[in-house]
């Protein structure tokens, strides 16, 4: 067979062909089997569907819950947070070159309990809070001195 017959058995396949058997009396039967499946009461049909809802809303409100208390324990813990953070800032001197200091060493001191919390066995940022603290209460004998 050579390229010439190719393409005009290629041009034949553009032809529009009508089946060899009625399709629509096939789709037509089919619909109706379907109908009747359907229409025909089945063991346990809204069995697995009424278990899948309950099963479903379990899950719902198992997630519900869970966010609501990582929620919460959020709350709780920032709320813990506070005092303290309020504490190491409500100190500030007269001296406006020490009420710098005074900010700076509040803010490391919350930072450092902060990541205390995460990792409460650290050594090394245990030493840095015990620095800090020691940092703040040489500041405020500076501001006694100062008087």
């Amino acid at each position: 067979m050579n390229e010439f017959e190719w393409r005009r058995q290629l041009r034949e396949l553009r032809q529009p062909q009508s089946p060899q058997h009625d399709l629509w009396a096939r789709i037509d039967t089919a619909l109706d089997a379907a109908a009747l499946d359907e229409s025909t009461p089945a063991h346990n049909t809204r069995a697995p569907s009424r278990r899948h809802s309950w099963l479903l809303m379990a899950a719902s409100l198992a997630a519900v819950v869970l966010l609501a208390g990582g929620l919460a324990w959020r709350l709780h813990q920032t709320t813990l947070a506070r005092p303290t953070a309020v504490a190491a800032l409500s100190w500030k001197p007269a001296d406006p070159r020490l009420a710098g200091a005074a900010v700076e060493l509040g803010a490391a001191q919350i930072e450092l309990k902060q990541a205390m919390q995460q990792a409460p066995d650290s050594a090394a940022l245990q030493r840095l809070l015990n620095l800090t603290e020691q940092q703040q209460s040489r500041l405020r004998q500076f501001e006694h001195q100062a008087g």
